[in-house]
């Protein structure tokens, strides 16, 4: 063999250690540029968890929020209608005196047959200012005393009726939207007490 043919021999050895070289490298290459790819992916995975377990705590957050406004919102309502309700309750309160008064002496010059022809005009538009404003009166004659519309400021005692009935009406009660403006003042019933006595004998 010659000596050109042994180093052209020689040339092919180490052309293939450099293609076996070359070829490590790149699979080396391919190697840490998949696990830089795994290692991207698993932080991209671990960043989106974290961000939908952040989206999840702000929107309880905010359905807390939301619901604090909606109640505090239905509170200041309720608390500006309940001081509508009150000056409005306080200037009914005055005409009811005013309407008394005047039913009163509607009712004495009629006792005295004085004409009061005038005084039942002023009443007939007192009742459809009432009406109008859907103030009714509270039924009390009759009914079982019920403290949430009655005011009871005297008691008789009669067997014939059930314990509590209303037995006279001293002051008429009205009521406006549920609302008790007044109550009716009344006189109520009590059972008579039957002597221990007479129970032994």
């Amino acid at each position: 063999m010659s000596e050109k043919d042994q180093q052209d021999i020689k040339s092919e050895k180490s052309n293939i250690t450099t293609n076996d070289s070359d070829n490590n490298s790149v699979n080396e290459d391919v190697e840490i540029a998949n696990q830089s790819k795994e290692l991207l992916i698993s932080e991209l995975k671990a960043e989106l968890e974290e961000t939908k377990q952040n989206l999840a705590e702000y929107e309880e957050k905010l359905k807390h929020s939301l619901a604090d406004f909606q109640n505090l919102q239905r509170k200041t309502q309720l608390d500006i209608q309940n001081g509508i309700n009150l000056k409005i309750d306080k200037i009914l309160l005055k005409f009811l005196t005013i309407y008394d008064d005047l039913i009163l002496a509607k009712k004495v010059l009629a006792d005295e047959k004085i004409d009061i022809s005038g005084l039942e005009s002023i009443v007939k538009n007192m009742n459809s200012l009432l009406l109008e404003y859907k103030v009714t009166p509270i039924d009390a004659l009759g009914e079982i005393f019920n403290p949430n519309f009655h005011e009871a400021v005297s008691v008789v005692e009669d067997s014939s009726l059930d314990e509590g009935t209303i037995t006279k009406e001293i002051r008429k009660g009205y009521i406006s939207a549920k609302r008790v403006i007044r109550p009716t003042i009344v006189e109520i019933s009590k059972k008579l007490k039957l002597d221990n006595n007479l129970h032994g004998e």
